[in-house]
């Protein structure tokens, strides 16, 4: 199994470390590095391995017919991520191709958009 994460993606968690630390999330910003690291490795090594839903058609613009699954990193955040998979011959592809936290998506999410 192999997770890949679309450009767009890898943009976002590069930008996530410095409005994490300017909005005073981290003190430091290499505080704010380790947490997005941290958080990347985990969906890495562990989205084959989590239970995951039907994205809400809210959510099509990012991809037609995608799952998502839930990641949390602490009390107050949970980090959705919806994502595509495919088969290579024996091998199975997750395609990672959104990312938003329960802060931005929950709503989405429980509603059933």
């Amino acid at each position: 199994m192999k997770v890949l994460i679309i450009p767009e993606v890898r943009q976002y968690f590069y930008d996530l470390q410095l409005i994490m630390f300017e909005k005073d999330y981290f003190s430091y910003y290499e505080d704010a590095e380790e947490y997005v690291e941290e958080l990347v490795a985990d969906i890495k090594k562990n989205l084959p391995k989590k239970q995951s839903k039907p994205a809400p058609k809210h959510f099509d613009m990012y991809g037609k017919d995608m799952e998502y699954a839930a990641f949390k990193k602490n009390k107050n955040t949970t980090w959705y991520v919806f994502f595509d998979v495919y088969k290579d011959g024996t091998e199975i592809i997750y395609l990672v191709r959104h990312v938003e936290n329960n802060h931005t998506a929950a709503h989405l999410l429980y509603k059933g958009f």
